[in-house]
């Protein structure tokens, strides 16, 4: 199997994906910036950030930098972001997501995805997001954190097909239903928490199978992403992590080792639908970046 940095998925719609990218959870503006930075540095061609995240003025910054820095243009990069849960309906999805634009610095981004299925809106916010495609703001749309049911709703109601699921996906959370049900509707999954919040890290089973390839036990959850056909996005605020990272294209796990990681699958997810006020802001988040302090 040939694969390197640059390698690419097709959605639904034609367009290419970068099958491996960076993600920015968890990171203030600042270190957005640096992260977004380096990752472009060393070859990166894909960034996924969200509204929030807190971090999109960070992740503009950064791009901007980044293009300067190593002759890159926007063409070059795939940008994802994420309608904000407080933003959802279809009005509001318009409005705020301008905003969005502005904060990135671009003037359209290459995917856009709905964050959470909000109760009651996500079918509205999808209906903006298709109005958004139509207009050229966005190259792909697509879905975060939508279950079974959920997915069977927007496509009863869709014009649009959604290119992409996003979920949280590792060794040890692997949402087996869904991705098949994906697989069969012509939906790419999307890794987040690909390496588990870094608990993974430490199971040694994956540890014996790095071992015997010489690798550390992310690059071996990356290359397993990569086999089982998922794009993914592991975060680092480290620039030698975010190298180590990229460093998956020099080996194939066999046949017999991708079983043994799909074995590891125990279906605990670090966050789901039961953890979320479906109202619109879950965690606390400020509506407006310009309300963080790094």
């Amino acid at each position: 199997m040939n694969l390197k940095l640059d390698s690419t998925v097709t959605l639904n719609n034609g367009v290419k994906m970068p099958q491996l990218g960076m993600g920015v959870w968890k990171v203030n503006n600042t270190g957005a910036a640096q992260s977004v930075e380096w990752a472009l540095k060393h070859g990166y061609k894909a960034i996924d950030t969200a509204k929030q995240y807190g971090n999109e003025v960070g992740v503009g910054k950064g791009l901007q930098k980044g293009f300067a820095d190593n002759g890159l243009k926007r063409e070059d990069i795939f940008l994802t972001t994420k309608i904000f849960n407080g933003d959802q309906g279809y009005q509001s999805t318009l409005d705020n997501f301008e905003g969005q634009l502005k904060n990135l610095q671009t003037d359209y981004v290459d995917l856009l995805l709905i964050h959470w299925p909000v109760n009651g809106t996500y079918l509205e916010t999808w209906r903006a997001l298709e109005t958004i495609y139509k207009e050229g703001k966005a190259r792909a749309i697509g879905v975060s954190n939508f279950n079974i049911e959920r997915l069977q709703d927007i496509l009863k109601h869709a014009s649009i097909k959604p290119a992409v699921n996003q979920m949280e996906f590792n060794p040890l959370c692997q949402e087996v239903d869904i991705k098949n049900f994906c697989d069969e509707n012509g939906i790419y999954l999307e890794a987040w928490s690909p390496l588990g919040g870094g608990s993974v890290l430490k199971d040694p089973r994956l540890q014996k199978i790095a071992d015997k390839y010489n690798k550390s036990v992310a690059q071996v959850i990356l290359r397993w992403d990569l086999q089982r056909g998922v794009i993914t996005i592991p975060k680092s605020v480290h620039e030698e992590r975010i190298v180590q990272n990229a460093d998956v294209y020099d080996f194939e796990l066999s046949e017999d080792d991708i079983k043994e990681i799909n074995g590891l699958d125990t279906d605990k997810r670090s966050l789901w639908y039961g953890d979320f006020f479906w109202s619109g802001n879950p965690d606390g988040y400020k509506d407006s970046v310009e309300d963080w302090k790094d």
